[in-house]
């Protein structure tokens, strides 16, 4: 309000010259206005952006070509992802995030903007079947005590990481990671692909209960503890609850669920022989997920709990090195997949101080062995997985390295690359990219890695991801060291 005006309405019978009422000045007041806001916007999205900066989230610009010109790679041999052996003889055509074409070596368009890879081996994107985005880099502490902005700012950075180490897609079987998996998919941080199942289910006493016996008995007018506040897990009891969590997580938008339907190897309260989930409470979150037409992965070991898993028609067995010989042939007649993580007790596991801790990652370590050869033998479709939780995350390519030891390089990398498609291909509609992935072929997302290193002779090279030369996402270069 003008002077004129404020003269006007304290004042009776004052005449007022005031024009604020005019046409021409409401219109260069709107101006005016819009000016401020856009400014405002402006100042909030750089604060936004150097706060993402600070904690080395903000995606970094990698222009490798023209945009709406094709990429061309060139001078290079190559794993498809599929076939157990390198092949040459051509190059690899990137157009619209995809792979167009893998034309003859000089057959490529002429006007495509071109990456020699020296000689170097072109492998597909690496795929973590088994991963925790939102839990791989922080302490347990942390993750439960903890203000969640600052865990999910951590997990920005680590997807960063994660990619930087050639991990182009993960299976996220259990965090709150539904906004992360926005923000990557929006380009707002690096990060790789995320198919989500959001909160872990598990019951009463499972190994998704982090409450401490202090916090029991649960009462119908208890709130929600901060694990299930925050998306973390879900614990929860008998089918019509089962029902809701699960509906829950696909209308968050879930590309599987996933249940706790054993005990773990350090759990507070769920020893690893637990058997988890009645029958019927499996079979209700198998229901839910295919009424969406997608699938159940579950946690668990020993081989009762896989075989009431079977029945109920879950899909992927998630760890299961406690597996004996009739249950992986059942794993095989019922097309099950199983996730296998490479535990074996050595220098990259978590270090326990309780012996009954310690006598049960015994065990998995004799039963990871096991299952390598347990797989070969009943031919079960297996994926690799990591399962990094609580720290540790930098090794994950390290983990990958470590399948190398129990059989070739290339058929290591194959579980990591198309096999693990094939697992994530079990999502159909919940898929929340429209294209294969693990593989080079005309028509599959264009995620590829050019490596210093033989992937047919080792892994090695997976240690360092400064012999990761090139990454590629979507056809979007985010790293060139060429």
């Amino acid at each position: 309000m003008c002077q004129a005006c404020f003269e006007a309405a304290f004042q009776p019978g004052t005449l007022s010259y005031c024009h604020c009422g005019r046409p021409e000045t409401q219109m260069a007041m709107r101006r005016i206005e819009a000016d401020i806001s856009r400014r405002q916007m402006l100042g909030g999205m750089s604060a936004v952006v150097g706060m993402f900066a600070g904690f080395g989230l903000a995606p970094r610009e990698l222009r490798a070509q023209t945009p709406g010109k094709p990429l061309l790679l060139t001078n290079l041999k190559f794993f498809d992802g599929q076939t157990l052996s390198m092949r040459d003889g051509m190059d690899i055509l990137i157009e619209g995030g995809r792979i167009s074409g893998l034309p003859a070596v000089g057959q490529g368009p002429e006007d495509a903007d071109r990456i020699d890879c020296g000689g170097r081996s072109v492998i597909p994107g690496l795929i973590d079947a088994h991963w925790h985005a939102s839990l791989a880099s922080v302490s347990q502490i942390v993750a439960m005590t903890q203000d969640i902005g600052l865990v999910h700012l951590l997990a920005g950075r680590e997807a960063g990481a994660t990619l930087q180490r050639g991990f182009t897609t993960v299976r996220d079987v259990g965090g709150p990671v539904f906004g992360l998996k926005a923000a990557i998919d929006r380009s707002v941080v690096e990060g790789p692909r995320i198919f989500p199942s959001g909160a872990m289910l598990s019951q009463t006493s499972g190994h998704g209960d982090f409450r401490f016996p202090n916090q029991l008995p649960l009462m119908p007018s208890d709130p929600p503890d901060y694990a299930l506040q925050q998306g973390m897990t879900a614990i929860t009891d008998g089918v019509p609850e089962i029902l809701r969590r699960a509906r829950e997580q696909l209308m968050k938008g879930a590309s599987q669920i996933k249940i706790m339907a054993g005990g773990g190897v350090a759990s507070p309260s769920d020893p690893i022989d637990s058997t988890q989930y009645l029958e019927e409470e499996m079979r209700a979150a198998v229901q839910a997920a295919e009424d969406w037409n997608t699938y159940v992965c579950a946690h668990v070991y020993t081989s009762k709990g896989i075989q009431r898993c079977i029945r109920a028609g879950v899909k992927s067995i998630e760890h299961g090195q406690l597996a004996d010989q009739e249950t992986v042939a059942m794993m095989a007649d019922n097309d099950v997949w199983w996730s296998i993580q490479p535990f074996l007790a050595d220098e990259d596991s978590n270090q326990y101080t309780d012996p009954a801790a310690i006598a049960a990652q015994k065990m998995v370590a004799e039963g990871t062995m096991r299952a390598f050869d347990l797989a070969r033998t009943h031919k079960v479709n297996w994926a690799f997985g990591s399962d990094v939780l609580f720290g540790g995350a930098e090794k994950q390519g390290r983990h990958l390295s470590k399948l190398a030891r129990f059989m070739s390089p290339l058929e290591a990398l194959h579980r990591a690359t198309g096999a693990a498609g094939q697992l994530l291909a079990l999502s159909g509609p919940r898929a929340p990219y429209d294209g294969r992935l693990g593989v080079i072929e005309p028509g599959a997302f264009a995620d590829l890695l050019v490596i210093d290193g033989d992937p047919s002779a080792d892994l090695d090279w997976l240690e360092d991801t400064d012999n990761l030369r090139l990454i590629v996402k979507n056809g979007r270069v985010h790293k060139n060291s060429i």
